[in-house]
């Protein structure tokens, strides 16, 4: 038996056993809650991965109960009602506190039917390995539909991450090992960045902010990155489609209907990963996304001028490297 298939069947046991202890009132109320098909939410295909994907994911950090420590209950309660209402696309990481543990509480027993992404921010193979290791155990899972190299902000970390001990190499022998099934790429920093990186390496996906104060910043990603992703058949997932709610300030966008509505309008974007503080918010979003239709141009650059004077201010975690 190779080092690499002792890694993988080490995981797999160390999940099953783990999963194994993971059987609670929540799980089975969740399991019948599912158990009538909610309504659809439209899907698209996911770049070359020839996955069909909702417009629509739950995602696992910002200021919401899946990445505080203490709100297990809270974030319980949103897991299950994104499975109630019909979200398969559930977006996490291993920096977002304890997200991926609240989420393997939850999913397992629904995960032949959902697509799970985590995401690693280590730039060398060595500590990429450890963070999917510790990932795949969290999440109570033997394998990630999509994993990402996190936040990538410089030209010196792509050069840290394709090198000979980069963590591109753990990308690859994960795929290799089926530990995952595709790769990707995010960043909201530097979109020069991650459109570089695109042309360096064919990943599958990658997630960067696309939002209607993107057009107002002296470095947007929409024009930068949405081209060269069409180019290669990348799929694109938007993050920071609401700006944490700052987008919806006075003077701003009327709600999340315009914000969605132009974010999944743009052309080769796939779907979007929205974060919601209560089961309340979630609903709310996720009936949005339901009745999303594609806007036109028109209503585009209508959108956009509402967010002309408090573009500064929406896009403030460009900052974050």
């Amino acid at each position: 038996m190779t080092e690499r298939q002792t890694r993988r069947n080490f995981l797999i046991t160390s999940v099953a056993v783990t999963g194994g202890i993971v059987t609670t009132t929540a799980l089975q109320k969740n399991a019948a809650n599912t158990a009538t098909p909610p309504a659809s939410m439209p899907e698209r295909v996911l770049g070359r991965t020839q996955v069909k994907v909702p417009i629509f994911g739950l995602g696992g950090a910002g200021q919401t109960p899946l990445s505080w420590e203490g709100k297990e209950r809270d974030a319980v309660a949103i897991i299950e009602k994104a499975l109630e209402l019909g979200i398969s696309y559930f977006d996490t990481a291993a920096s977002y506190g304890p997200s991926e543990d609240y989420l393997g509480k939850v999913l397992p027993p629904h995960r032949s039917k959902l697509f799970l992404t985590s995401k690693t921010d280590k730039r060398d193979r060595d500590g990429a390995w450890r963070e999917l290791e510790r990932s795949l155990k969290r999440l109570n899972t033997d394998y990630l539909d999509l994993w990402q190299l996190h936040h990538v902000s410089f030209a010196q970390e792509l050069d840290t991450i394709f090198s000979k001990s980069g963590a591109i190499k753990a990308l690859e022998e994960a795929i290799g090992q089926k530990l995952v099934r595709f790769a990707g790429i995010t960043g909201h920093h530097d979109p020069q960045v991650i459109a570089e990186g695109l042309r360096r390496y064919p990943f599958h996906t990658t997630l960067i902010p696309v939002n209607a104060a993107d057009k107002h910043h002296p470095r947007p990603f929409i024009p930068v990155v949405l081209p060269v992703a069409q180019e290669k058949n990348v799929g694109v997932i938007a993050m920071k489609v609401p700006a944490y709610g700052r987008l919806f300030k006075p003077g701003g966008l009327a709600g999340m209907q315009q914000a969605l509505g132009y974010a999944l309008s743009q052309p080769g974007v796939h779907c979007c990963v929205i974060a919601a503080e209560t089961v309340a918010q979630l609903e709310d979003n996720v009936k949005i996304a339901r009745a999303f239709q594609l806007l036109n141009k028109k209503q585009l650059i209508a959108i956009a001028q509402q967010t002309a004077d408090i573009w500064e201010d929406s896009t403030f975690f460009r900052a974050w490297t």
